[in-house]
C-alpha cells in the first residue's frame, strides 16, 4: 500500500492580511477561515489520482481521499480539478481524510430539490432500473416510482422503461428518510382529463372522430378517442345483425366512428359505425315490392317463425303459417336450418316499424284454389286414413290436403262412437265429397253417402211380424242389438229375451252368438227396428196379443223407453268393455 503523505499545520491562513489595510469584499471571503468538519461540503484540488483512490487537497493539514468507484471513469479524472467533496471522517488510521464526491453530490442536489419541489410540483427524471414493485427514477436524487403510478394501467414489464425520460409528479417528501416518492399516473390522468374537457367542449352530435377499440364487452366496444373514452354499442355498429362486438372489431384497432349523443355532465360519449352508411331502409318500399320473390339466408329461428337476411342491416320475418298452404309445421326449424339459402315471397313492408313480411309457401299455387274444381260436392275420392280423432277420421286426398270424415257420416245405420270402430291409421278408404269451405280450408266427406239409406226403402226389408236371423253385435243393461241385413241393428230388450226374468243379458246372450227373432217394432221416424227372441216361437194369437200390448204403450215407452236404448250407445259401449 501506498504510504500516505501528511502537510503541516498552518498557523493562520496563507492569505492573511493586516487589518488596517481596506479589502475588498472577494478578497474577504478568501480569507475566512474554512471549516473542516465532518458533514459539510468544501472545495478540493485534485493533486493525485491512483488505481482505486484520488488524492484529493481541501486545504487541510492532511490530505483527503475518494474512493476510486465514485467517478464515472477514473481514467478521465485529471491533476488540478477542482471538485466539491463531502468530510465524512477527519482523519483515519493514516491520518487521512475520508471523503465523498458522491455525498457531496447528494447532499447538494437534495437541498436543491428542497428548494424547486415541493409535494405536488412536477420535475423532469430519468428512469435509472427496476426494482421491486417499481422504478428508481433519477431526478438530481434516487426517487421511487411505484408501479401502480407508472400509468393508467400498471405495466407488465417494467425493464421497458429504463433509460427513458419522463415528467413526474412529486407525491411525497421524507426529509428525515431522504426519500422521494413520485407519479407519472397523475399526469397523465390530469392531461387526460385536459383533452377530455376540451374533446367535450369541442365535440358536437355528427362529428366524424378518429378511434382506438380500447375494450370489448358483451355489449359493445369502448373506444378511446385520444384522452376520451365513448361507447360504440352493439345495436349501432351495424345495420345488420350482429351477435357479438368481436365479430367486427379487435382490441387495438384503429376505427372512424360517428358521435351520435353527448352527455358533458356524466362526461359520457355515445357513437356510432354503422351511422356512417345509408340507413337501408330509407327506401325499402322501392327495392322490395309486395309480390316480388327475394332471396335470403336464414339468421334465426324462433317458434313463430324465421328470420331471413336479404342485405346487411334487412331482415324479413316469415311466421310460421306462411311456411306451407296445407302442412300444418309446429315450429320453423322442422323445415328450415341457420344458415339456409331460401327464396322468398314479399308480403308486407312497415318501414316505420322496419319490418317486412315474407312467406314461403306463396311460391307455390294454393291447393285450396283448385280443391272446388278438383273435388266438387259428390266428387267420389280414396285415400289413405292419416289420423283418428273422437270426432271423425281424416283421409289424405292429396299431398298436403285431407277431407274429414265425421263419425255421423260412417254409417245410415250404426250408431258410431269412435271412427276406430271402423277404421285405423293407413286403411284405404273410398268416400263421397259432401262440402268445401276453402275460408276454413276444410274438405267434408262421407262413407255412408256412398250407398242408399236402407231405411228409404225398410217397407221392402222389413215388416212387423217377419222372422229373422242375426248375429248379437252389442251387449247393454236394457238389451242386445242384433246385426241384420242391409247394415241395420235391431234391439232386443231384455224383456223380449225369454219368458224368465233375466236379471243380466250377458247370463243368457253373448256377443257373436246367431239368435232367431221377430220383429215386433218398425219406427220409420226414430229409425228403429224392436225384436222379440221370445216372440219367435210364438202363434199368431200370441203375437195379436203382443202387438196389442205394443200399441197400447204412450210414445217413449215403447219395449221400456226403446229411444233411450237406442240414445245410450256410450253405456253400451262401457258395458261391452267390462
Amino acid at each position: 500500500m501506498m504510504k500516505r503523505r501528511k502537510v503541516k499545520s498552518r498557523s493562520q491562513p496563507a492569505n492573511f492580511t493586516a487589518p488596517n489595510i481596506m479589502l475588498t469584499m472577494e478578497e474577504a471571503m478568501k480569507q475566512v477561515p474554512m471549516r473542516f468538519v465532518a458533514g459539510e461540503i468544501v472545495k478540493g484540488t485534485i493533486i493525485e489520482v491512483r488505481p482505486k483512490e484520488v488524492l484529493v487537497d481541501i486545504g487541510y493539514k492532511s490530505e483527503g481521499v475518494v474512493g476510486g468507484n465514485e467517478f464515472v471513469d477514473i481514467k478521465a479524472v485529471k491533476v488540478g480539478e477542482v471538485i466539491d467533496v463531502l468530510i465524512e471522517r477527519l482523519e483515519d488510521k493514516d491520518g487521512m481524510v475520508i471523503l465523498s464526491k458522491e455525498k457531496a453530490e447528494f447532499k447538494q442536489n437534495w437541498d436543491n430539490i428542497l428548494s424547486i419541489a415541493n409535494e405536488g410540483a412536477t420535475i423532469k427524471g430519468k428512469v435509472k432500473a427496476a426494482v421491486k414493485g417499481g422504478l428508481i427514477v433519477n431526478i438530481g436524487v434516487e426517487a421511487f416510482l411505484p408501479a401502480s403510478q407508472i400509468d393508467i394501467i400498471p405495466p407488465k414489464n417494467l425493464a421497458q422503461f429504463i433509460g427513458n425520460t419522463y415528467d413526474f409528479k412529486v407525491v411525497k417528501i421524507n426529509q428525515e428518510r431522504q426519500n422521494i416518492v413520485l407519479s407519472r399516473r397523475e399526469l397523465i390522468e390530469a392531461e387526460r382529463d385536459e383533452k377530455r374537457s376540451k374533446l367535450l367542449s369541442d365535440m358536437t352530435p355528427g362529428d366524424i372522430r378518429k378511434g382506438t377499440v380500447k375494450n370489448i364487452t358483451d355489449f359493445g366496444a369502448f373506444i378511446d378517442l385520444n384522452g376520451l373514452d365513448g361507447l360504440l354499442h352493439i345495436t349501432d355498429m351495424s345495420w345488420g345483425r350482429i351477435g357479438h362486438p368481436s365479430e367486427i372489431l379487435k382490441v387495438g384497432q384503429d376505427i372512424d366512428v360517428v358521435v351520435i349523443d353527448i352527455n358533458k355532465e356524466k362526461g359520457r360519449v355515445s357513437l356510432g359505425l354503422k351511422q356512417k352508411l345509408t340507413n337501408p331502409w330509407e327506401k325499402i318500399e322501392s327495392k322490395y315490392t309486395v309480390g316480388t320473390k327475394v332471396k335470403g339466408k336464414v339468421v334465426n329461428l324462433v317458434p313463430y317463425g324465421a328470420f331471413v337476411e336479404l342485405e346487411p342491416g334487412v331482415e324479413g320475418l316469415i311466421h310460421v303459417t306462411e311456411l306451407s298452404w296445407t302442412k300444418r309445421i309446429a315450429k320453423p326449424s322442422d323445415v328450415l336450418t341457420q344458415g339456409q339459402e331460401i327464396e322468398a315471397v314479399v308480403l308486407g313492408i312497415n318501414r316505420d316499424e322496419q319490418k317486412i313480411s315474407l312467406g314461403i309457401r306463396q311460391l307455390e299455387t294454393n291447393p285450396w284454389d283448385k280443391a272446388m274444381e278438383k273435388y266438387p260436392p259428390g266428387t267420389k275420392v280414396k285415400g289413405k286414413i292419416r289420423n283418428l280423432t273422437s270426432y271423425g277420421a281424416f283421409i289424405e286426398l292429396e299431398e298436403g290436403l285431407d277431407g274429414m270424415i265425421h263419425v255421423s257420416d260412417i254409417s245410415w245405420t250404426r250408431k258410431i262412437n269412435h271412427p276406430s270402430e271402423v277404421f285405423k291409421k293407413g286403411d284405404e278408404a273410398e268416400a263421397v265429397v259432401l262440402e268445401i269451405d276453402k275460408a276454413n280450408q276444410r274438405i267434408a266427406v262421407g262413407i255412408k253417402q256412398l250407398s242408399t239409406d236402407p231405411w228409404d226403402n225398410i217397407d221392402k226389408y222389413y215388416k212387423v211380424g217377419d222372422l229373422v236371423t242375426g248375429q248379437v253385435t252389442k251387449l247393454a243393461s236394457f238389451g242386445a242389438f242384433v246385426g241384420l241385413q242391409h247394415d241395420i241393428d235391431g234391439l232386443v230388450h231384455i224383456s223380449q229375451v225369454t219368458e224368465d226374468h233375466v236379471d243380466k243379458i250377458k247370463n243368457v246372450l253373448k256377443v257373436g252368438q246367431e239368435v232367431t227373432a221377430r220383429v215386433i217394432k218398425i219406427d220409420r221416424a226414430d229409425r228403429r227396428i224392436g225384436l222379440s227372441i221370445k216372440a219367435a216361437s210364438y202363434s199368431d194369437e200370441q203375437l195379436k196379443e203382443e202387438q196389442k200390448m205394443l200399441d197400447s204403450l204412450k210414445p217413449g215407452e215403447d219395449l221400456v223407453a226403446l229411444q233411450h236404448a237406442f240414445d245410450a250407445a256410450d253405456d253400451m259401449v262401457k258395458d261391452d268393455k267390462e
